[in-house]
């Protein structure tokens, strides 16, 4: 891993988003302050909910993870996509960069634009509740690791994509409702009892009820066997990606 490659890489993804912040920056912080107004002030306030836990503190880490998750993943598949539309990634693959600095510097520079999005969305939200996690170390790992993971899903979907409609197809059809579902607004208390092993099923319940534990101390899920899932999916998804850069798969004519 040569450092000087790789901050190239690095280098020209961020610029990537940068350059449009109009989409990648300010399109998801108005859509997350129109969800806390929405949700969270105008219907949130007159919700009877959990005791000592305001409701726009109990969904704002749902709404945050939703606009992380759409940062990294965006950032990485279209940007791989064209990459492989406009035939660059074949310069890239003739020039001395290895394939884990190339795979490194697309997920870091999808990582920073996650990181970018969820600041401002959480700037957003101190200016309507006291957004401050009670386990900071924790809240940032939860964010790294949602952000790596669809960084690196991303990837996969950048790679297969032959058209740009498919690189919305995951988020619109998958992503999008398994988070609705996976107790973004609601406690899984109030849903009937014979669907909570449905919902446990959901990878999204975990990474939302993590992310919401490290904010306000409010768990619904095994935090372990959530965070030790959610690792192994990164890890294994990483593997996938470096064996299919290295086989060419859909890079090489």
């Amino acid at each position: 891993m040569n450092l000087i490659r790789l901050g190239a890489v690095t280098k020209r993804e961020v610029q990537r988003f940068f350059r449009i912040p109009v989409q990648t920056l300010i399109s998801p912080w108005i859509s997350a302050l129109l969800y806390i107004l929405v949700f969270g002030v105008v219907i949130g306030s007159r919700i009877d909910f959990l005791e000592n836990i305001d409701y726009i503190d109990f969904v704002f880490p749902g709404i945050l993870m939703l606009q992380l998750i759409g940062g990294a993943y965006g950032q990485s598949a279209f940007s791989l996509f064209f990459h492989r539309w406009t035939k660059t990634i074949e310069e890239m693959l003739a020039s001395p960069l290895s394939y884990s600095e190339i795979i490194a510097g697309y997920v870091i520079g999808a990582t920073a634009r996650a990181i970018a999005v969820s600041a401002g969305v959480y700037v957003i939200a101190l200016l309507f509740t006291d957004a401050t996690p009670t386990n900071i170390p924790l809240f940032f790992f939860y964010v790294l690791l949602v952000a790596v993971l669809f960084a690196l899903i991303g990837l996969l979907i950048g790679l297969w994509a032959e058209k740009m409609e498919q690189l919305n197809m995951l988020q619109t059809f998958i992503i999008t409702p398994l988070i609705y579902v996976g107790g973004v607004f609601n406690s899984i208390d109030m849903l009937p009892l014979n669907i909570h092993w449905l919902v446990k099923l959901n990878p999204f319940f975990y990474m939302i009820d993590g992310i919401r534990y490290s904010m306000i101390g409010y768990s619904e899920s095994n935090l372990a066997l959530g965070t030790i899932g959610l690792c192994a999916a990164t890890i294994i998804l990483f593997a996938i990606v470096v064996t299919l850069f290295r086989k060419g798969w859909k890079l090489r004519p």
